[in-house]
């Protein structure tokens, strides 16, 4: 896993812009903490930040392919899961290997088959390719979009990077953001290809973009695709198990301590019996690690959202498993703390943000990182398998706008209460989702006789699938990569996904509980209580000390009335919540004060140029 950015411009000799490029490079330095590297030619400049997992020595990067007609040089970030297998086949096709490493095969691959090596991978990975013989660039992001890509076109060229921050340290870019973009950062709906800052994009997942003297082009080579499903419950229950062993044997590889994230939930559960039985058997014990906070289980308050805490049924999957697990537990203090606020936002790059679970999931990562380089995950099962209420509400299974922001405000708060009304009217984000939520909802094909709530359901799972999960990988990368952790996510294989996505909603709930197929294909290997336990959400703060903190750091915010924040949050509206009574204080107004405190420091650290009719 790797930090990866560049730069071409056909009207350049890039070899004279090396500070530039370093400047581009180091901002990935969290993303790769064991090496770096830069290469430029001419018009292509290359910069990359390593953190080792496969190949420790030999995996060094940009890595380079010298052919007769030029030069072919690769940035990767992510892993190839085959590259065992891909790497057979290019040796028989006659390519010498000097390394160990997925890079190397990548690159061997595009010498083969062109950006048609695409099709080829199975992994997460986001790389770009200068072809010297072409005089083009070659950006290709994976098929459900784990691993982020961005690009901002110039007049004669294109940056690009794995985050934003990568093409902000180019001179050539103003750190600047439209109306267009503030819809996008309080709408919660992750359209594909938007990147928030004006100018630039998002390589679509799924998709490969070139770029050379005649402009850019891309190109789609992976979607969802609807299909008939061919196999009854029995199969399907199987077809799944069988997938899932394959997928957990494939992404345990590596060369470095691994480890899962364990909640005690169905998801991490099934990941961590998988993997900790396929670890047995090479006389490996697995870690498993799971996040709490002081005296939540002693003094847990059941609500809406979450019925019982994690950390039992955490513990009863690790002694089923034989893992050798930890609690990382977490205080009020930490969680508040301004400089761990700093952190979560740098690593997202805008005020996007879900405050304590934010806060939670980076303090988590950075202590796992002491002692694992490799986590595996049980994100985005739900999306897969149908794991949330609203694949059982029927109000959101009607349509209409996307099912995750039928009762948002009622479970998260209104983020967008704070703001003044004029950027309120400005921003019209109503206007916005639906327009959105039309544009996703006519994108999903219907199979031939397929009943009106079986469609309904397709429709369901593909926005899950398309829109909703995309901002979840991307915190998940976002946060792990900052301490540079790599977090894998076996259910995003697409071959998974694929096959689970065609299943009608009658198998995927045969049982009337939400992930039917999951917990039967995983049914062997959990403890009764995670097999019976209903669905948790990530857990999130119930000690009143933190929103109180919130409002001691609000109070501070309030004392600086010429904070360029205050162009868009109301300063009444962020008084009161301020000075509430901190029992009074409910979900909706921490949300109100998280997102406020969020903006100010978005001001403070990029200083961006909002520009609002």
């Amino acid at each position: 896993m790797c930090g990866i950015t560049g730069w071409v411009s056909f009207d350049r000799d890039l070899r004279a812009h090396g500070q530039t490029l370093d400047a581009m490079t180091e901002t990935m330095s969290c993303r790769g903490p064991d090496d770096r590297g830069t290469w430029t030619e001419g018009p292509a400049a290359l910069g990359h930040r390593r953190l080792a997992v496969i190949d420790l020595p030999g995996g060094r990067q940009p890595m380079t392919a010298a052919t007769p007609e030029g030069t072919v040089a690769l940035v990767y970030s992510g892993e190839t899961y085959n590259f065992t297998e891909l790497r057979a086949e290019l040796a028989g096709h006659g390519h010498a290997f000097t390394t160990g490493s997925d890079t190397e095969v990548v690159l061997r691959g595009y010498l083969q088959w062109g950006e048609g090596v695409a099709e080829r991978l199975n992994g997460m990975y986001a790389f770009a390719v200068w072809d010297g013989r072409r005089q083009r660039l070659v950006m290709v992001r994976d098929r459900m979009g784990i691993k982020p890509f961005y690009f901002h076109p110039t007049p004669d060229g294109v940056l690009f990077g794995s985050e934003p921050k990568a093409i902000l340290a180019n001179p050539l870019v103003r750190p600047r953001v439209t109306v267009d973009g503030l819809r996008e950062v309080f709408a919660f709906v992750k359209t594909p290809g938007h990147a928030v800052w004006d100018g630039m994009h998002e390589v679509e997942p799924g998709t490969v973009v070139t770029v050379d003297r005649d402009g850019l082009r891309s190109r789609t080579y992976w979607r969802l695709e609807t299909r008939p499903h061919p196999h009854d419950r029995d199969e399907t229950v199987a077809t799944v198990r069988e997938l899932l062993d394959d997928i957990v044997r494939r992404q345990l590889v590596a060369d470095v301590p691994r480890c899962v994230l364990l909640s005690g939930g169905l998801d991490s559960s099934a990941m961590a019996a998988l993997a900790a039985g396929r670890l047995a058997g090479t006389g490996e014990t697995l870690r498993s690690f799971a996040v709490d906070f002081a005296g939540l289980s002693e003094h847990f308050v059941a609500d809406e959202m979450r019925g019982t805490p994690d950390a039992p049924y955490a513990h009863d999957v690790a002694r089923l498993a034989g893992t050798d697990h930890r609690d990382i537990v977490l205080d009020t203090e930490a969680l508040a703390d301004p400089d761990v606020r700093a952190k979560m936002l740098t690593a997202r790059d805008l005020p996007v943000g879900f405050g304590d679970m934010d806060a939670s999931l980076y303090l988590l990562f950075r202590a796992i990182r002491e002692h694992s380089t490799v986590a595996l995950s049980g994100e985005s099962a739900d999306e897969v398998f149908g794991g949330y209420r609203q694949f059982f509400d029927e109000r959101a299974r009607q349509g209409g706008t996307f099912p995750w922001l039928v009762r948002h405000a009622e479970t998260l708060g209104d983020e967008t209460g704070v703001l003044r009304r004029d950027v309120l009217a400005a921003l019209d984000v109503p206007t916005y989702v639906a327009d959105s939520y039309a544009t996703a909802a006519a994108g999903v094909e219907r199979l031939d006789g397929e009943s009106d709530f079986e469609y309904r359901m397709r429709t369901v799972s593909h926005l899950y699938l398309t829109r909703f999960v995309r901002s979840l990988l991307d915190r998940k990368d976002r946060a792990s990569m900052a301490v540079g952790l790599e977090v894998r996510v076996p259910f995003c294989d697409h071959r998974l996904v694929a096959y689970v996505y065609n299943a009608p909603w009658a198998l995927k709930s045969f049982d009337g509980r939400e992930k039917s197929l999951l917990r039967e294909a995983a049914r062997d290997s959990l403890p009764r209580s995670v097999y019976d336990r209903v669905k948790s959400p990530y857990p999130s703060t119930q000690d009143p000390k933190y929103a109180f903190a919130l409002q001691e750091h609000a109070k501070d915010l309030l004392t600086r009335p010429g904070h360029p924040v205050f162009g868009l949050v109301d300063r009444d509206i962020l008084h009161r919540l301020a000075h509430r009574d901190t029992p009074q204080i409910m979900q909706a107004s921490r949300r109100g004060l998280e997102r406020a405190l969020d903006l100010a420091l978005w001001f403070d650290l990029y200083g961006p140029e909002v520009v609002l009719p």
